[in-house]
């Protein structure tokens, strides 16, 4: 019989401390009652001797040192698992909030899921399109593999999660089962609210799992909303046989999150401020995707981030590159050039795109334009850097095609509007299209067995 425990020692923030305690655990989830009336959930994140630090859900506003009763359940932080969670909306920590009723589970599990082993792993190699040219063309995203996209204040990548979730499929050859887990930290109403309009209307809602942690919502909520994210995930592609994208936003307020809890715990801080454990924590949510060996599902990641102050080299987006398998970044100055999406394509990467692509995946030619396009787009910014000294003018016939170039492909290949998708072998005649702006002579990323197949000039 589970003991039950009267009256706390401190409370801090979302944080309270509970002594004498006996048989406690890491991770033990326990139920909290104030003043007999009220009911909480809080987790044990440490324990000293017989003191036990609790994290409590649901904020501690209306908690004092003697109304409050605590008991222990035994067990972790666990979720309801159903293919019946497909089409609905849940809060933060997995809970039903659309009205449509409670969701009746096969199975419980734990949030903080089962590391997979290493050599049960499956290389990524298939495609997930997009319908977004700069990605599927440039950036392609591979089943099992983590790509985040890495945002600023003011940029549209709200928007480019709701596109990706209403367009994103296995190919229009694929039959597999596919499906969209979007988990959103602390985020506001009108937001919120801006993903369910969309989805809604789009004919999407019947294939995504919704999570929401509302800005207003407890911090400590935020910190298990993408670990119930990724579980569901889980349940879904490995037992369930499906290929799951998860799109998680914003990284940036979980870490805010995790940075405020370590503080409550009087934590020696790190870079930033933050934890010092922010890259194993990253990691024990990055790392869940990916395929496992003989079974049918995939779980694919996309992190969305907002760099603080728009810096690459913050602590965040800079631990989530070391983890994660590339980048897509999205850039204020395409932004303000009135580009959508404004992504960057210059240091953006997608490690495991080289196998994922090609014949059998896309089309033969597909990494061949995509390297000529990266080299003939970074030469442009080298003929906008010598045109600013010497005048557009002055600049040699070659030059100006490539400034020509640099326009078409910024308003023709990477703009495209909210609600245009563009299926693989578009994306890749456009690219032929706008390669036609330069001679053939300067194509040199590229075989001559596809410029003789694939390459037309056009100079208009």
């Amino acid at each position: 019989m589970p003991i039950e425990y009267f009256g706390l020692k401190q409370i801090s923030g979302p944080l309270i401390v509970l002594e004498g305690v006996e048989n406690a655990s890491y991770e033990e989830v326990v139920e909290i009652k104030i003043d007999e009336n009220t009911k909480k959930v809080g987790r044990i994140i440490e324990i000293h001797g017989d003191k036990a630090i609790i994290q409590v859900f649901q904020g501690t506003e209306d908690m004092s040192l003697t109304n409050t009763s605590i008991k222990l359940t035994g067990k972790p932080m666990e979720i309801g698992l159903s293919e019946d969670l497909l089409g609905r909306t849940l809060n933060g920590i997995g809970k039903p909030i659309d009205g449509l009723g409670n969701i009746y589970s096969e199975k419980k599990v734990s949030i903080n899921g089962k590391p997979l082993n290493p050599v049960a792993r499956e290389y990524p190699r298939n495609f997930i399109q997009t319908g977004i040219s700069a990605i599927d063309g440039l950036v392609t995203l591979i089943r099992g593999q983590k790509l985040p996209i890495f945002s600023g204040n003011g940029l549209p990548h709200d928007q480019l999660a709701a596109q990706i979730i209403r367009q994103a499929t296995l190919g229009s050859d694929s039959n597999e089962k596919f499906a969209v887990v979007f988990a959103a930290m602390g985020i506001k109403n009108d937001v919120a609210d801006f993903f369910r309009k969309t989805f809604e209307e789009s004919g999407v809602s019947s294939h995504v799992v919704m999570l929401l942690n509302l800005a207003s919502d407890p911090v400590v909520e935020r910190i298990i909303t993408p670990r119930a994210a990724l579980t569901i995930a889980e349940y879904l592609a490995y037992e369930k046989g499906m290929n799951i994208l998860v799109i998680l936003s914003d990284i940036t307020t979980y870490c805010e999150a995790l940075r405020e809890i370590s503080s409550s715990k009087g934590e020696i801080p790190s870079r930033k401020g933050y934890p010092g454990y922010l890259y194993s924590d990253l990691a024990s949510m990055y790392e869940r995707a990916g395929i496992v060996q003989g079974g049918k599902g995939s779980v694919t990641q996309i992190p969305i981030l907002t760099m603080p102050n728009d810096d690459i080299t913050h602590p965040i987006p800079d631990l989530t590159g070391y983890i994660t398998e590339g980048q897509i970044v999205l850039e204020k100055r395409l932004h303000q050039q009135n580009v959508y999406p404004p992504v960057n394509v210059l240091p953006s990467l997608s490690r495991l795109m080289k196998d994922g692509v090609g014949e059998g995946f896309t089309r033969e030619d597909h990494q061949a334009l995509a390297n000529q396009l990266f080299s003939s787009y970074a030469h442009v910014g080298e003929v906008r850097d010598l045109a600013s000294v010497i005048g557009e003018e002055e600049l040699s016939d070659v030059d100006k095609l490539y400034i020509m170039f640099g326009k078409a492909f910024e308003n023709q290949f990477i703009k495209q509007t909210k609600f245009e998708n563009r299926d693989i072998e578009h994306t890749l005649e456009l690219g032929w299209k706008i390669l036609g702006i330069l001679p053939r002579e300067e194509l040199d990323r590229i075989d001559t067995v596809f410029l003789d197949k694939y390459y037309t000039s056009n100079k208009e």
